[in-house]
């Protein structure tokens, strides 16, 4: 297969990773919500942070506008958004990666 044929079955692949990581970021967000609420054992903070960094950081920036949650804390506010950073750099970079060769 010839590397222009191959860009379309990447971004499909990439938009579906995507897609998935963002459902489960949605989900842990939901659920830390749930047990925010309840007085029970919350997601550490880490772990939402970590899956935002691996690619679900739409599906938790989603989570924290509809189910406003972690909106107001500043420091997972900043820690959010840099890993939001750190994630769209890491595409960026194999993306320049790619196309170079």
């Amino acid at each position: 297969m010839s590397a222009p044929a191959v860009w379309p079955l990447l971004l499909m692949w990439l938009a579906s990773v995507y897609a998935v990581a963002s459902t489960a970021c949605y989900i842990a967000y939901a659920i830390d919500k749930a047990a925010a609420r309840r007085g029970a054992r919350r997601i550490p903070e880490r772990v939402l942070l970590l899956a935002g960094l691996l690619g679900g950081w739409p599906g938790g920036w989603l989570a924290q506008r509809r189910l406003r949650h972690k909106t107001a804390k500043t420091a997972f506010q900043v820690k959010f958004w840099l890993t939001v950073a750190l994630n769209v750099t890491a595409l960026a970079a194999a993306a320049w990666l790619a196309w170079r060769r």
